[in-house]
């Protein structure tokens, strides 16, 4: 894998991108969408033996949160699945906004995050 990935889904007018940097074994993600991209939150993972099961591997995710933003949904959602199926170090920096986004948009939203997940997850396990 090249050290930097670009990444979209799109549903209806809803795109979601992702620039996916690696660090070492460590790995960094863009996360933006909607009408006007920004800096919403910043969440960073760490794998960790699941508290469960310790063959499986889990992680732990902290957040911050620019006040009033609420892209934790989608990072904390993006970069706990990413850290726990990668066992590595994962940081997401996330900002969508959509105008007078309704709770269906919303879901919508969400489902693109795992459809991203998704891809990001393939590509970065894909034998070389």
């Amino acid at each position: 894998m090249e050290n930097i990935r670009v990444f979209r889904v799109s549903s209806g007018h809803i795109t979601l991108k992702a620039c996916a940097v690696k660090m070492g074994r460590d790995l960094c993600v863009s996360v933006t969408g909607g009408d006007s991209p920004h800096i919403g939150s910043c969440s960073v993972s760490i794998a960790r033996p699941s508290m469960l099961d310790e063959k499986k591997t889990s992680s732990t995710t902290s957040t911050i949160n620019i006040t009033g933003h609420k892209d934790d949904a989608v990072g904390n959602k993006i970069s706990s699945r990413l850290s726990a199926q990668l066992n590595v170090n994962v940081a997401v920096i996330c900002g969508i906004h959509i105008d007078d986004i309704s709770q269906e948009a919303i879901g919508e939203v969400l489902s693109l995050a795992d459809e991203l997940t998704e891809k990001i997850l393939k590509e970065l396990t894909a034998p070389v």
